[in-house]
């Protein structure tokens, strides 16, 4: 921006003043002029001014008290203000409040008014600028929100309707290998199911904002347990449960249960293929305001050298061809917003203990 497109504000109760500052400084800088801080007030109101200078001693008003009226009216303006020796008192007094970009001395030269309206421009702009793309951010926040569940589900109804219209088939079906086919499509669909499903947990664990409420660990669990049980085929697993809270817990619902659903689907998925029981266990205590999680189960386990890198992101530990290197990532990114930790400890073909540490959130 040119500097005689800054439109400045200057408001001083000696009139010669005035011209003598409308006269040195047009040529640069579109400049307004005030007599007294009312009529100031109202030219801030009406224009838009960009840097404002106030001289301190006026009658009626002083120029920190001006300055606390017109941040009351329009707080956009970049404040700069005229002061002598005598008031320095009153310009500390107004920095420490946050009024005034700086003060200058009188009388004041005129190369150091010109640098001063121009860094104090440069300031106003720059804010502007990231008032503007804040709220773009905003908006682009609120659209990425409503697009990613909209599309999931656009995604997962025709999904569903492929699995239902495949089940329906096999049903009518008893060729061995036209079974098969079905089996390969039943296969397919749920995994990209599944994939939509972690993105949208991946979403809600890295990109929305912390919306906190009262968490009830047994009640969120035996939800999510159901939705497990309707998942995955559970026939073989001995899975135990065992909540103690005895006090009230804050947190974000919906990451809590980013925590849990990738826990409790990595212990699933990662499990022997040899008979043999499959166990899964899941404690959670709640106590002096804090919710220990901890999740054990004696599937595959993990190597000792993938250990440093299994919560970072796509990193899948093992050969196995499930799993889209998401899910302790997540895990990671949820517990760390909610101020968190997580450990990790796995033996290859023993098992893996993940623990969790989340701290109460006040509202």
């Amino acid at each position: 921006m040119n500097s005689s497109d800054i439109r400045v504000l200057y408001i001083d109760d000696e009139d010669n003043n005035l011209k003598s500052f409308r006269a040195t400084l047009r040529r640069d800088f579109k400049i307004f002029t005030a007599i007294d801080a009312f009529e100031g007030l109202k030219i801030v109101q009406e224009e838009e001014i960009h840097v404002v200078i106030a001289d301190q001693r006026m009658p009626g008003m002083t120029g920190t008290e001006f300055f606390e009226k017109m941040i009351e009216i329009n707080p956009d303006p970049v404040r700069i203000l005229l002061t002598g020796y005598s008031d320095i008192a009153s310009v500390i007094d107004a920095i420490n409040k946050g009024e005034v970009y700086r003060f200058i001395d009188k009388p004041w030269n005129i190369e150091q008014i010109k640098n001063s309206i121009k860094n104090a421009a440069d300031i106003y702009f720059m804010r502007q600028e990231l008032k503007d793309k804040n709220i773009k951010l905003q908006k682009l926040h609120t659209e990425m929100n409503q697009f990613v569940y909209s599309l999931s589900h656009e995604l997962r109804g025709p999904l569903m309707s492929i699995s239902g219209v495949s089940k329906l088939a096999k049903m009518e079906i008893s060729d061995p290998h036209v079974l098969e086919f079905f089996e390969m499509i039943d296969s397919a669909t749920t995994k990209l199911d599944d994939f939509i499903y972690k993105m949208l947990d991946f979403y809600r664990s890295t990109k929305i904002d912390h919306k906190i409420t009262s968490i009830n660990f047994k009640e969120v669990i035996n939800q999510q347990m159901e939705a497990y049980r309707a998942k995955f085929d559970l026939t073989h697993f001995h899975v135990e449960v065992q909540v103690n809270q005895n006090e009230e817990f804050y947190s974000d619902d919906s990451k809590i249960r980013v925590i849990l659903n990738n826990l409790f689907s990595n212990s699933v998925q990662f499990q022997k293929n040899e008979p043999g029981e499959k166990r899964i266990a899941l404690t959670v205590d709640v106590r002096d305001g804090q919710a220990f999680i901890m999740l054990e189960d004696n599937g595959i386990g993990i190597e000792d050298r993938h250990h440093p890198e299994v919560f970072n992101l796509f990193t899948r530990a093992t050969q196995k061809n499930v799993g889209t290197g998401l899910g302790l990532y997540m895990v990671k990114e949820a517990v760390e917003q909610l101020g968190g930790n997580v450990e990790l400890e796995s033996i290859l073909n023993e098992g893996t203990t993940v623990r969790v540490v989340l701290p109460s959130l006040n509202f």
